[in-house]
């Protein structure tokens, strides 16, 4: 499939390739859709296969963020950024600062955070170039990590699925899969060890493995037990795809609710795959939508209160994509787009006018 093949199916205004060989930045900024704002989304910095594959990374991760944010109520588009190498060998401040006047080239028109592979101090080397960049530091007056706002949200709508399910939102006693105990994953299961809940922790880091068990009585898995599990709930919080026709095939979850993006390695085939073996999914980008919420408010002049009051608003959001998928009996990730879409084009109508 050609460049452009892949970006007109997935109908982005723009992508540029940034380059630089005294730093050896190589890094693809994708632009989605800006009808409801300038384009906000993480920049994930990862050792891809290929070049190839970083691209569709980056389409597929720039269209969510326009998803998340549309679903959200958020006056914001969708972007993404990657950068491909891997971090422990070649990130630094030079690279970073690079990377970040490639954002400012933009004009505003992309908006960078954290992602995969980038902390708070790297955001700090970027916005030496731009102000186009939001999870900053607390210290400068930013939102800090935004993780356990993502964290937080996953939980909720995790407990908004459950009452769709269940006709309780009570995690209690419930058998959890989480998949990746990184920031988001340790957040999350922080929450469900609160509420009572039984859960199995997996991670491709032993050390990440270790830091939760220590801190939480949970249960650790192989990679080759996460979906022979007898557990009610899977929630997958590291990287995509990971329901797919192999998973699809020996999974026995009621419902998936994690952190993830991307989580459908094929949307509509997999989306109704989930449908047909009778599992609840709630959609990632509506679920997953609190750091995006967090760092929102960043650009209004950061309140913790007021994230927090915008991230409680998923547990609806997840009710109104459950209430869409039974009125036109459409799977979940179907009603969750139908969801964002509508709102795109209801505001792209008004802007014909003005």
């Amino acid at each position: 499939m050609s460049i452009f093949t892949e970006i007109i199916q997935l109908e982005h205004e723009q992508v540029m390739l940034c380059s630089d060989k005294a730093t050896q930045l190589k890094a693809i900024i994708a632009i989605h859709n800006t009808v409801l704002g300038p384009a906000l989304g993480g920049t994930r910095f990862w050792n891809y296969t290929s070049e190839s594959e970083a691209l569709t990374d980056v389409l597929r991760l720039s269209r969510g963020m326009t998803y998340k944010a549309a679903a959200a109520g958020l006056n914001l588009g969708g972007g993404k950024a990657v950068i491909i190498g891997e971090p422990n060998l070649i990130k630094n401040e030079a690279l970073l600062r690079r990377f970040g006047k490639f954002v400012e080239n933009l004009n505003g028109k992309y908006i960078t955070a954290e992602d995969v592979g980038v902390n708070e101090k790297d955001m700090e080397h970027i916005h030496a170039e731009t102000n186009h960049v939001t999870g900053l530091p607390i210290s400068m007056g930013g939102s800090g990590d935004p993780s356990p706002f993502t964290a937080y949200g996953v939980y909720l709508g995790m407990k908004a699925t459950a009452k769709k399910l269940y006709g309780s939102e009570n995690l209690s006693r419930k058998k959890i899969v989480v998949q990746g105990v990184g920031k988001v994953g340790y957040h999350l299961i922080s929450h469900l060890i609160k509420e009572g809940a039984k859960v199995y922790a997996y991670d491709i880091q032993q050390e990440a493995i270790q830091k939760v068990t220590k801190a939480f009585k949970v249960i650790p898995i192989d990679a080759n037990k996460i979906f022979e599990t007898d557990a009610e709930i899977y929630a997958p919080c590291a990287l995509g795809a990971t329901i797919n026709p192999d998973t699809l095939a020996i999974m026995k979850f009621e419902m998936v609710a994690g952190g993830a993006n991307n989580q459908l390695l094929d949307e509509q085939r997999d989306g109704d795959a989930l449908s047909q073996k009778g599992i609840l999914y709630a959609p990632d980008f509506v679920i997953n939508a609190g750091g995006l919420m967090n760092v929102q408010t960043e650009l209004e002049g950061y309140s913790k209160e007021r994230a927090t009051e915008k991230v409680e608003s998923i547990y609806q959001n997840i009710m109104q994509v459950f209430q869409i998928a039974e009125k036109l009996n459409i799977n979940t990730q179907k009603a969750a787009i139908h969801l964002a879409e509508q709102r795109i084009q209801s505001v792209g109508n008004i802007k014909k006018f003005i």
